[in-house]
Order: structure tokens, then C-alpha cells, then sequence
């Protein structure tokens, strides 16, 4: 593989090309070319979020770029990529899921539960609000439904290939082949797929690029560098998600209580690499049935914007809240 590599880097150095790169004032048809392609769908695609506020910000998430997301430990950030997959993949995308922290069953459960909950399986009270739910996550991990939700469910599966009208490809970490995870597989997969959202969870269990820099932290940098271009070329959206640094004390008060509060910018762990290299950095918290999503480094605009989301994974309920007073009411703050 090394002597391909060079092979190919000889090539390109000995090679006699016509032109390099593109003359902006001769050329502008082919941006007009590609302005045309991307107003008809055929060359650019932009997958929208869930969340009505990120989409506000951000426009989306745009095919070829690299977007990190982030957030301390337990506190949903598999969750939030999760349903932004799944969006992705209502809107007809094809979803790779490297999932490299959870078994099949466990993601599997987690996305049935919530494409559940978009459909509005059951209706339950929870604190006195009724909202539509899915399936009972714990439940299904431990294999105790009721009678009458086992039924349910074997109803439900039936339905999932006419609800997704994309398709989604799971690689958790019991797969027996799932041993090779470097950016080469990744992208052998992206390309056998033909995946275009794709999830990398976490960036920091990849089998890192070897550190030709030589300095502290040089893998991951490398690595990030790389899983950026792999975005470009591939033109997949491709989601990488990270840990961000723990508050001294677990950020609680002198009482043990705690707040919600999105990781800073430098709060980014593993490598700053992802944040440099991100097309948005985007921050997540979560806290007794509420969580927050934020941008806080927008390339395109966005940065600063936050969403606040009813957050209760374990029913599949994660959305953003209502605006106005009748949302409000809902939840003693």
C-alpha cells in the first residue's frame, strides 16, 4: 500500500499537465455548470437537521464537509448524531453508522425507539403532558416488553422499509469483521455503500494516521486532516463525534446541583484538529429531560445560535421544544 502511495505521489510530481487549476476569470461557465447541477440536485446535497434552530443557523449539513460534534460524558452526544442520521436517512440519504462504543443491539434499539416515536406509536403521560412516544429503550435491552409491546413491535419492524426511504448501514463494535478501523476502511466503505451521511462515533476510537509531524498529538491531527479531505473527495457528510474536557467538581454548585452548560470552543478533547477542521463545532448537554444543541464555531454563519430540545431518549423523544408561552408552561425551569 505504501509503494502505491509513492508510487502515485511520483507520478503526479513527473507528470506534464495541461494547466493548473482554474482560471476564475476565463472559466466562470464551469462554475455557472455547477451553480445549474446544484439548483437541480445532482452534484451538491444538503441533508437537513431535526432540529428547526440548527437548520436556521447552519442550512443544514452540506455534502463534502466535516462536522465535529461534541459534549462531556453521558451527556447525549451519541443520542443527537443518532437522530441527525436518521433524519438524514427520512429524507432518502444513505446512512454509514460506525458506531465504535456500542454493540448492534444497542444502537439498533435506540434508533427503533425513536423512529417509533416519530410515528407516534403510543401516547403517553409523562409529568402530566401527553406526547407521542416509541418503544421503552431499557425495555428492549433487557428483553422485558410487555406481551402486549412485543406485539406491537413485530407490527412495527414490518413497516421500517417503506418509512426510510434511504437506507442506513450499521458497523458496531461486536461486528466479527469490524476489526479494521482506519480511514482507508473508511472510505472502502463510504464508496461500497455509496454512503452519503456518515457517522463516526467516536473520532478517538479510529485507528490513527501515523504522526508524520512528530509533535504531540500528531496522529489525531493527521487523522482529522485526513477524515476532512476524505469528506471532500467522497463529497459525504460525515459527522465525527468527540468528548469535551470535564468541569472541576463535575460543574456543580456547593449544593450538587447542576446546570446545563455547552463545552467551550477549547473544551474540545483528543485533538483541536476537529475543531479547526470542522465545517461547524456543535455542543451538546443534556439534563433531567432537557437538552442543548449549539453552534459554537459556524464557518457559514450560525455561531453562537443554541437549540433547546425535550430530551427523553429512553421513549425515543428527542425534539426541539415549541417556542411561546404554550411550550413553556409545560416544564417548572
Amino acid at each position: 500500500d505504501d509503494l502505491i502511495s509513492e508510487l502515485q505521489q511520483v507520478k503526479i510530481r513527473t507528470s506534464v499537465r495541461d494547466k493548473i487549476g482554474l482560471n476564475l476569470k476565463t472559466e466562470s461557465e464551469s462554475f455557472m455548470a455547477e451553480y445549474t447541477r446544484r439548483k437541480e440536485g445532482k452534484s451538491f446535497k444538503i441533508w437537513k437537521s431535526k432540529f428547526p434552530t440548527i437548520n436556521e443557523a447552519i442550512g443544514g449539513y452540506l455534502s463534502g464537509n466535516l462536522y465535529t460534534f461534541y459534549g462531556r460524558s453521558g451527556r447525549g452526544k451519541s443520542v443527537i448524531v443518532m437522530e441527525e442520521a436518521l433524519e438524514a436517512a427520512m429524507q432518502g440519504a444513505r446512512v454509514l453508522v460506525w458506531a465504535m462504543e456500542m454493540s448492534e443491539f444497542e444502537w439498533v434499539a435506540r434508533a427503533y425507539s425513536s423512529l417509533s416515536a416519530r410515528q407516534g406509536i403510543f401516547d403517553a403521560k409523562i409529568e402530566g403532558v401527553n406526547y407521542d412516544v416509541g418503544f421503552d429503550n431499557k425495555a428492549m435491552l433487557t428483553g422485558k416488553l410487555s406481551e402486549e409491546f412485543e406485539k406491537a413491535l413485530a407490527v412495527f419492524l414490518p413497516t421500517l422499509n417503506e418509512m426510510i426511504p434511504g437506507e442506513i448501514i450499521l458497523r458496531a463494535t461486536d461486528h466479527a469483521d469490524f476489526h479494521e478501523r482506519n480511514l482507508k476502511q473508511l472510505e472502502e466503505d463510504i464508496r461500497q455503500t455509496k454512503a452519503d451521511f456518515v457517522v463516526v462515533d467516536a473520532f478517538y476510537h479510529l485507528d490513527y494516521e501515523k504522526n508524520t509531524s512528530r509533535t504531540t498529538g500528531g496522529d489525531a491531527a493527521n487523522t482529522s486532516m485526513k477524515l476532512k479531505r476524505l469528506a471532500g473527495y467522497t463529497q459525504a457528510t460525515i459527522a465525527a463525534v468527540t468528548q469535551a474536557e470535564e468541569l472541576k467538581g463535575g460543574g456543580k454548585d456547593d449544593e450538587g446541583n447542576r446546570e446545563l452548560s455547552l463545552p467551550e470552543r477549547n473544551e474540545a478533547k483528543k485533538t483541536s484538529a476537529l475543531l479547526e477542521d470542522a465545517t461547524n463545532l456543535i455542543a451538546i448537554d443534556s439534563l433531567d429531560g432537557i437538552a442543548l444543541v449549539g453552534i459554537n464555531k459556524g464557518r457559514n454563519g450560525g455561531e453562537g445560535t443554541v437549540a433547546e430540545l425535550l430530551y427523553m431518549p429512553n421513549f425515543g423523544l428527542v425534539k426541539e421544544i415549541e417556542t411561546g408561552q404554550a411550550a413553556a408552561s409545560q416544564f417548572n425551569f
